[in-house]
Order: structure tokens, then C-alpha cells, then sequence
């Protein structure tokens, strides 16, 4: 199918197909015309030679399933999902710009003032399905997609795991992923967690900011033994532009244990929150929350593309109940006295009158 002219090809009766724009592991994507809806869309068709394999119409069909329970301005959106004689194929939103791995191609690196907004977006995204019990598997630049006003979306969430379907005790002899974005314990088969994806990130981090990943080898063998024995080299050596600070943070976020790291993208977010350009005010261990969510959802959820929010929304502060009621006693007691002087006065008048 996918050698025929793009321009007579209609998926569902509905969906025109214009151009290929990328392709993945195991699917092509195409920009798209919904002709129901009127709307520019994307469209993400298995390959031919993947129809028959049901591990991978699976994966296909999860990854729909998992990104359509989805809904935040940084995850890009699903619209429906479908079969017909052409193939298998996922409908979702149209993102004008391109993946985050072919701008750090482009750059080089990124500078902190220009790269931080991009990974508060992800911790965002990666924090809200985290919350929604919904672990991404896959955190790489590929499935960033880069909006030319700095809008972040993640997508690809074909490996994406359900909280509550993961045995701690599970140990995988087939791994999926990005060998080189894949978290040491997601290396070893043995059951992914939201810390998985902040290890991800982490890498993400370290490449953004360096233009080099933490261990760049192309021997599946040595890069798991380095994953596992070797400590990256510092960023900041790579980068002297690069704060103290934020070269700490992302030397913490690539531990090779999980419980070294954040437990959440939330708990991350909140710390790079507390991070200022000159690096003067940067925490390593996340501001105490009033409630069971890990970050301020309504700060990360609406993080400008390219303005920081740290500014502009102040910190959760505890409610000050022992000067509510004081100020409340107060009230009563001057209050309970009106009767009292209302009395005085009225027997003083009459005694002059």
C-alpha cells in the first residue's frame, strides 16, 4: 500500500493522506486531511510487513489506548484509531514544528535559558500521566515534537506501561526501547516506574544542554555495562556554560539506582521550578507538599513555551490557623462590648437630662 501515490490514498473513507513527514520503529507517519471534520491531522499507519505480527498490532493498539486516556497541552492528541484495506492506522493532532533530537542536530546544544522551558513542558506532560498511572517506557528527543513558538508535545506512547498492570517482581527477557534513553533497570528487564521515565529525561537533560549523551557507544554490550558500572562524565565539563547546580541535578537524575533519583517528573518539575537563570536559588531535594500530589499541577500544567513561571505564581503556603482564630476572637470580643458602652451611654444621658 504504502507504494501507491499518497495523494489517492483515503484511510476510513475520511482521512485524505497529503505527504509522509517520519517514520518510526514500526509505523510511517503522513500529514493528513480529515475531509468529516475539516481539519489538518496526523496519521500514524503500521508498516505492511508488521500487519501479520500480533505483538506488534498490540503495541499498536496500546499505544492508542494509553496516549486516548490523555489529556494535556503538552501530550500531543489522539482522535480515533482504525482498520480498513490499507492498513492499520492512529489518528491524532497535527503539530506544526519539528522532533527535539533533529533541533539539538541543528543547535548543537541548548543554552539553560533556552532549553529549561522545553523540560519543564516534559515534566509537565511526563508528571500528568505519571499521575493518570500510565508510565511512557519510551522518553527520547525523537517523541518531543517542538513547536516553532517553543511548544513541547510528547507522543509515541507505544511501549507505554499501566501502573497498575506492573509485578515489581517482572523480569522481561524481550526489553523495548531506545537503548540509549532506556533507564538502567528498564535495561535489565526488570519492571519500569515513573523514575524510569526521569531517568529518561535525564538523559534528555544531558544531551539538550552538551550536544553529546551520556555514554555514546554503538556496542549494545559496552553501553550496558557503562549504563550499569560507570558514572557519566559531568555535563558541565562538556559545556562550561552549564550552572553548577543544574550539572548536579542532572548527574542526581542519571543514578543508577531509581531511589537516587525523583520518584516523579512532578518531583522533578517542582525542583528545575526553583531554579533562576543565575543558579542561585536551586534545590536538590523538593519543596515539602500540603497534599499527595508530587508537583503544583496547576503551575505545570500551563508552563509558557518560552516565559518561566516560577515568578509568577507564588509558592503553597500553609494556612495560618492560629492567627485566623486569634483575629476571630478578637472580633467576638469587641464585639460582645458594643451592648455593654450602648447601655453606659444611654444611663449617663438620662442621668444629665
Amino acid at each position: 500500500m504504502q507504494q501507491e501515490s499518497e495523494q489517492t490514498i483515503v484511510l476510513g473513507n475520511r482521512y485524505h493522506l497529503i505527504h509522509q513527514v517520519g517514520k518510526g520503529g514500526m509505523a510511517l507517519v503522513y500529514q493528513a486531511y480529515d475531509q468529516m471534520l475539516e481539519r489538518p491531522v496526523a496519521v500514524k499507519l503500521l508498516r505492511d510487513d508488521f500487519l501479520a505480527d500480533e505483538g506488534f498490532r498490540e503495541r499498536f493498539r496500546q499505544e492508542a489506548k494509553s496516549a486516548a486516556n490523555l489529556s494535556h497541552p503538552n501530550i500531543v492528541t489522539i482522535y480515533d484509531f482504525g482498520f480498513d484495506a490499507n492498513g492499520l492506522f492512529i489518528v491524532m493532532e497535527f503539530v506544526q514544528g519539528t522532533d527535539l533530537k533533529t533541533q539539538i542536530r541543528k543547535k548543537g546544544h541548548y543554552s539553560v535559558k533556552e532549553g529549561l522551558p522545553l523540560i519543564l513542558q516534559a515534566c509537565a506532560a511526563l508528571g500528568y500521566a505519571h499521575r493518570a498511572g500510565i508510565v511512557h517506557c519510551d522518553v527520547k528527543p525523537h517523541n518531543m515534537l517542538v513547536t516553532p513558538d517553543n511548544r513541547l508535545k510528547i507522543t509515541d506512547f507505544g511501549i507505554a506501561r499501566a501502573l497498575a498492570t506492573i509485578d515489581p517482581q517482572e523480569k522481561q527477557e524481550v526489553v523495548w526501547g531506545s537503548p540509549q534513553y532506556l533507564s538502567p533497570e528498564q535495561a535489565q528487564g526488570i519492571a519500569p516506574s515513573p523514575a524510569s521515565d526521569v531517568y529518561s529525561l535525564g538523559v534528555v537533560m544531558y544531551e539538550l544542554f552538551t550536544g553529546h549523551l551520556p555514554f555514546e557507544t554503538t556496542d549494545p554490550d559496552e553501553l550496558a555495562t557503562l549504563r550499569l558500572t560507570t558514572d557519566p562524565v559531568s555535563p558541565r565539563s562538556l559545556n562550561p556554560e552549564i550552572p553548577e547546580p543544574l550539572d548536579r541535578l542532572i548527574l542526581k537524575i542519571l543514578s543508577r539506582e531509581p531511589a537516587q533519583r525523583f520518584r516523579t517528573a512532578d518531583q522533578l518539575g517542582r525542583v528545575l521550578l526553583s531554579f533562576d537563570q543565575q543558579g542561585e536559588n536551586f534545590l536538590l531535594t523538593p519543596p515539602p507538599v500540603t497534599n499527595n500530589t508530587s508537583l503544583p499541577t496547576q503551575r505545570m500544567e500551563s508552563v509558557l513555551p518560552v516565559q518561566r513561571r516560577a515568578e509568577q505564581v507564588p509558592q503553597d503556603q500553609p494556612t495560618d490557623w492560629k492567627t485566623i482564630l486569634l483575629e476571630l476572637a478578637t472580633i467576638l470580643a469587641v464585639g460582645g462590648l458594643i451592648p455593654f458602652w450602648l447601655f453606659v451611654w444611654f444611663t449617663i444621658r438620662s442621668l444629665i437630662h
